[in-house]
Parts: C-alpha cells; structure tokens; sequence
C-alpha cells in the first residue's frame, strides 16, 4: 500500500518550499514602497496567491493526481501535455535560478567560487531526491528546525536597527508590488498537487500546506524588505557577514535553497510521468538537478522578476479554467484527447494577463485575469454543448 504523508509531513515540506534567498531578494523590491505600504502590499498578495494554491492542491488531494494529472482534466489527455510541457520548462529555470542565487550567495561568506557552491548545493539537492519524499521524515524535520532558528536569529539582527533607506524612492508601484507578491505563491500552482495527492487528510493538508507556506513566506519577503530598509544593503550575504552570523548564515544560504530547489527539481521528474508512464520521475529529478548545475554554472541566469510574471501570464488562466471546471462547473475532460474549447480560452487569459501588465491595477494582475478568464470558461461552457 503506498504510503500517505501526514499534516505534519505536508506542512515540513511546504516550509522548506518558502524558506528561500529567491523570497528574500524579492522582498527587497518592495523597500521603496516603505514599511507600512510594503507589508501591506506583502500580505494583500499574498492572501490572493495562498488562496489559489489552496485551491489547487485541494483538485489535486480530492482526485488524488498529481498537478499535472489534474491538467488533463480541464485540457484533455493531450492538450494536458503543453503544459507539462511549460511545467518542466520551468521548473528548470527555477532550479538553475535558484542553484545560482543561492551559490552567489554562498561565495560572498565563504569565497571558493560561486561554481564550487553550485556544485555543493546541486549535488545535496540530489542527495534529496535520491532519499525520496516519502523517505525524507527525520531528515527534513531537523533541516526545517535549523533553519526555522537561523531565520529567527536573522530576523533579529536585520530589525534590531534605525531605518535607514528612505521611502518614496523610484521602485515598484503598490499594485506592482502586490502583482509580485502573488507571483511566488503562483508559481508554486503547478506543483502543490504532486504532494498533496498522498496526503492522508487531504482537505486538511492542504490547508495546512497553503497557510504554512502563505506565513512563512511573508515573513521572508519581510526580511527583504527590512534589510533593505533597516540597513540599506540590497545583498542578503553582505548583512550576514556584518552581523557576524558566519557559518549560520551559510547555513541558511545553502539549506534553505535545498529544500526549495528539491521541490523544484522533483515535480520535474512528477510532471514528467505525465508524458509518458515509461518516464521515471525519480531519474528525470536528477536530471533536471544536472541541468540546474550546469545552467547556473554557464548559463547564469538572473532575471528573476521577468521569470515570474513569465509564469504568472502563463499559469494563472490555467488554474483558472481549471477551478472553474471542478468547482462551479463539475466537469471532467480527461477522456478526450485535447478540450479545444478550454485551450482558446487559456489563450484569451495569456493574452489577457500579458496586457493587465500594462495597467497599474491596485489588487495586480492575477486577480483580475483569473476572474476573466473563470468567467469566460463558465460562458464558453453554457454556449458549447458537450458532446455525450
């Protein structure tokens, strides 16, 4: 009998999702904003993005698919493949971007090469895969209690402080702000199902998940934006080695994108399984590590911004249509090969999305595309008989 994950287990994982460099260098865009508007801007958009991946995983959990298995529902057998697809591809990009951040990083405490450091943190992240999700238990639980108390001790030394940039500064206006705020819990939409789907409670797991995930990643947007603000450095690295953390702070650096990478690389090889029942998902993980190394030795990727409204404009009509479909309209597409009707209408929302970015909208873009593009669905659905 295949072994379900517990709130806890669901929980773990999740914190590790979010404990991340990549959440931290973002909330530092939101320092012009000032304190009060940043960390509204933080908690409004993140409110909106925790709902919808609450929203997904719980398809995924009820139907016990994985994230990409619960795309076929929505887009058929084979038009679910284009984004498994655009999945992989970027789950890829994550794991290169995230290999590389952390590695920068790394070097600026402890100087041997940012490429020793992509090849330290890629290689733990397929110690990770290797030992498996199911496998992980103990291990992870100490991984996440380390980090949890460096993160405490980071928090304290960033906020101990005056501050010492001035709001008002040329940056992010407050519905950009919110747009980017949504944009990290969005881009975990494509994956949260691959491990809910063995949760034993899954209602419950996911709400943990989502919750868990929604708290500790303001926080860290939090320490973004107060090391911005309160000790005018924009290098995470750099406050850590003038508060004296040292190995605590490599710590953080190196673990912290581990256990988020990890989960990037492993629905890699999950999404995978959807292409092919051949595929193992498992042996495809590594591979995708492999690639993450040698991405952010050689390639060195560093627009993290444009990646995530990238996945945004890609994702947010997808889970929309696919909301819509199993909560308001009760339907099931995976027989057929390709849910024509659903596709044109993915497309309306990626168009959509793509000119929302256009506009300053208070409450960003995701909101009102996905709203859009459910109601669109829900038209489209009621003109188009199906065929029985």
């Amino acid at each position: 009998m295949e072994k379900r994950t517990s709130i806890f287990e669901n929980g773990l994982i999740w914190f590790g999702a979010a404990v991340s460099i990549a959440e931290i260098l973002t909330g530092m865009e939101f320092a012009s904003l000032g304190f009060q508007r940043g960390l509204l801007a933080i908690l409004l958009g993140h409110v909106i993005g925790c709902v919808l991946l609450f929203l997904a995983g719980l398809i995924g959990g009820q139907a016990r698919k994985s994230a990409m298995e619960t795309v076929k529902m929505s887009f058929g057998q084979k038009g679910g493949l284009l984004f498994a697809v655009l999945n992989i591809l970027q789950l890829l990009g994550w794991t290169a971007i995230m290999i590389y951040d952390g590695a920068l990083a790394a070097d600026e405490i402890w100087s041997v090469g940012s490429w020793v450091w992509c090849l330290v943190i890629g290689g733990l992240i397929i110690v990770w895969i290797l030992i498996g999700i199911q496998s992980l238990g103990k291990l992870n639980t100490i991984a996440m209690g380390a980090l949890f108390l460096l993160t405490i001790v980071l928090s304290f030394v960033i906020f101990r402080g005056s501050p010492a940039a001035a709001a008002g500064e040329a940056g992010l206006s407050f519905g950009a702000a919110v747009e980017l705020s949504v944009a990290m819990p969005l881009s975990w939409l494509p994956l949260i199902s691959d491990y809910t789907r063995d949760a034993e409670k899954p209602l419950a797991a996911t709400a943990v998940s989502a919750v868990v995930y929604g708290l500790v990643s303001c926080w860290m947007y939090v320490i973004g934006m107060g090391a911005a603000i309160f000790t005018g450095e924009g290098d995470i690295a750099a406050i850590m080695v003038k508060a004296g953390l040292g190995v605590a702070g490599l710590l953080i650096i190196v673990f912290s994108t581990v256990t988020t990478t990890f989960l990037d690389a492993w629905s890699a090889g999950v999404s995978s399984e959807a292409l092919s029942e051949k595929i193992s998902g498992k042996w495809v993980a590594v591979g995708a590590a492999v690639i993450g190394i040698l991405a952010a030795v050689f390639w060195q990727p560093e627009s993290l911004i444009d990646f995530l409204y990238l996945i945004g404009s890609v994702f947010a009509p997808m889970i929309a249509i696919q909301i819509a479909d199993y909560f308001l309209l009760k339907r099931d597409a995976g027989q057929c090969a390709f849910q024509w009707e659903n596709l044109l209408v993915w497309l309306a929302g990626f168009v959509i999305y793509r000119l929302l970015m256009r506009v300053d909208i208070p409450v960003g873009n995701t909101l009102p595309d996905m709203l859009i593009t459910m109601a669109l669905c829900c038209v489209v659905a009621r003109l188009v008989k199906p065929k029985n």
